[in-house]
């Protein structure tokens, strides 16, 4: 049995070794930059000194997680994270799904293909260049659009887009939904280009118009996709990039726009201090954990694959 098996093996390298030659750098990629890196993770629980190092440093085991827990500004940044994203995934989540639905219903192609580049284009811009684009659209003063509110008279004053929290909030999340909802429909015409068509001829034999099919077949079809990119969204529920709130935030919404990303990189990186920003990244990767393992333990009971 065992020189059956030793053969079986012996033959799947033979015949597919090329294929796990290429696996070679994948997995190094892996190894070197995610694995390698978790070892740093002690340093949350120490005093740490960039002279001793790592392994030198004096060991204070959860005093860095307690001294940035009781600090004003973490709290304040938690909510905003969590806020943020939520807001975020109220807001954005739907939006590629119906881009997707669309686009699947379009008959021409050329319009397809063009309505595709402009919907992805936003994905490959930096935030650098999406911050100058929200100046010149949002400004209080010069903006494009209170300047041409005010001229056709439809408000009195400038909205305060950039300079009052709720408003601020408003834009970033409109920012978010219009960068990002291009990627997300790539998903899901994946996944409808995946849906056997004899379904849809069915429903139209059985007399679905287009909206009954779209509710009845593209949806059920779709709906492995759509909750495995939701429980992958839960997950980064504590997870904002630090360039978006930091080019679209200033200091006159401080208050709504500091999140845990800013804080680590203002209190732990600017001050030397980076066992605490360290604590902070292993007190967002655990509350991940969490929020995802939920996440796929609530579809599973609904009767869904979930992500493992």
């Amino acid at each position: 049995m065992q020189l059956k098996k030793a053969k079986r093996r012996t033959n799947w390298l033979a015949r597919d070794w090329r294929l796990y030659v290429m696996l070679i750098l994948p997995v190094a990629f892996y190894l070197l930059f995610c694995y390698k890196p978790m070892i740093g993770i002690i340093v949350a629980f120490e005093k740490y000194n960039l002279f001793k190092g790592m392994w030198g440093s004096p060991w204070v085991g959860l005093d860095n997680f307690q001294f940035v827990m009781k600090m004003s500004d973490f709290s304040s940044a938690l909510w905003n994270t969590l806020w943020l994203n939520l807001l975020g995934l109220a807001a954005g989540f739907p939006v590629p799904i119906v881009l997707a639905i669309m686009l699947n219903e379009m008959k021409s192609i050329g319009v397809k293909k063009v309505s595709q580049t402009l919907l992805y284009l936003p994905h490959f811009l930096s935030w650098i260049i999406i911050g100058g684009m929200v100046l010149q659209l949002f400004s209080p003063t010069s903006g494009l659009i209170n300047a041409t509110l005010l001229k056709w008279g439809w408000i009195d004053k400038s909205i305060p887009f950039l300079t009052d929290g709720p408003h601020w909030q408003f834009t970033y999340t409109l920012v978010g939904v219009w960068q990002g909802m291009g990627w997300g429909t790539i998903l899901y015409l994946s996944a409808i280009t995946g849906i056997n068509m004899e379904l849809f001829e069915a429903a139209k034999i059985d007399g679905a118009n287009k909206m009954q099919q779209i509710w009845h077949v593209t949806l059920p079809g779709i709906r492995s996709t759509i909750v495995v990119l939701l429980i992958l969204s839960v997950g980064q529920m504590m997870n904002i990039s630090f360039d978006r709130p930091q080019i679209l935030g200033n200091a006159q919404v401080r208050k709504y726009c500091d999140v845990l990303s800013t804080f680590v990189y203002r209190t732990g990186i600017e001050n030397h201090k980076f066992e605490r920003a360290t604590a902070v990244g292993l007190f967002q990767s655990l509350v991940g954990l969490v929020l995802i393992s939920g996440a796929n333990f609530v579809s599973k009971k609904l009767g869904e694959d979930g992500i493992w």
